[in-house]
């Protein structure tokens, strides 16, 4: 079983910045974050294959998110900047150990969360 860890959130003003973090307990073939604002449903922010560095991004988060991936520190993050009040949401970790799941967008493990409020 893959354990995850998420950090950094928190809250900022409009057109500010954080930086989240993801401690993963070992191997992961993808990682990626989603996120789910109270009402919404859950939504893929960015995810980000660990050994090509693949990475891909919701429109509406390209420009202004970074997710990148320290393979040696098994840590995945996110950075973002420009952050708009609708990105207020609780954002989640996930991976998958194997191709078969990331290839079909199956993640099978998750965090426990990390809140981000923008305010206005």
């Amino acid at each position: 079983q893959v354990q995850l860890v998420e950090s950094g959130g928190g809250s900022v003003q409009a057109g500010g910045s954080l930086r989240l973090s993801c401690a993963a307990s070992g191997y992961t073939y993808c990682m990626g974050w989603f996120r789910q604002a109270s009402g919404k449903e859950r939504e893929k922010v960015a995810t980000i294959y660990t050994g090509t560095l693949s990475t891909d991004y919701n429109d509406s988060v390209k420009g202004r998110f970074t997710i990148s991936h320290d393979n040696a520190k098994s840590t995945l993050y996110l950075q973002m900047n420009s952050l708009k009040p609708e990105d207020t949401a609780m954002y989640f970790c996930a991976a998958s150990v194997s191709y078969t799941h990331c290839l079909n967008g199956r993640y099978n493990y998750w965090g426990q969360g990390t809140q981000v409020t923008v305010s206005s």
